[in-house]
């Protein structure tokens, strides 16, 4: 007879199957555990991907409406400086501008309309102004909306 773990007297055969036993148990819960945890990454994995998706079209479209921006700016840039229409770029972004405006933002038939000299100038400058501003902040709310 020989002391066991805790203490108490014990056959050397009953220990040994004991501490068998134990083992087995052990490795038995580990495989639970090891099947858990599995489980648990791949949903992990299935929502970080999920994640990940709104992460990224959440920044396609708030680059879509930086660009959408961007080319009322240029336009009304363009009209500020009396850039050569008939040049084939400025012409060009001047047609994307006209498209862009949604017809809320126009150079004609804007928001706000001035009369007198430098007319077309300054309509050009606060409606596409003013739509490269909503673009920017409708850009940005559907962002962090989609986000995350």
């Amino acid at each position: 007879m020989a002391l066991g773990k805790l203490g108490k007297r014990t056959e050397k055969g009953s220990e040994k199957g004991s501490d068998e036993s134990t083992e087995k148990g052990a490795e038995k819960g580990a495989g639970k555990e090891s099947t858990a945890a599995a489980a648990t990454a791949k949903r992990g994995r299935s929502s970080m991907s999920v994640a990940a998706l709104r992460s990224r079209v959440g920044t396609l479209v708030w680059t879509v409406f930086v660009l959408l921006a961007l080319v009322l700016a240029v336009g009304a840039l363009l009209i500020a400086i009396d850039a050569n229409r008939d040049n084939g770029l400025v012409s060009f972004v001047l047609d994307l501008a006209d498209g862009v405006d949604l017809g809320v933002f126009s150079r004609e038939n804007g928001i706000r309309e001035f009369d007198g000299s430098n007319a077309e100038t300054k309509n050009a400058l606060f409606n596409w102004g003013l739509g490269a501003v909503a673009y920017l902040v409708v850009g940005r709310l559907l962002e962090r909306v989609i986000k995350p």
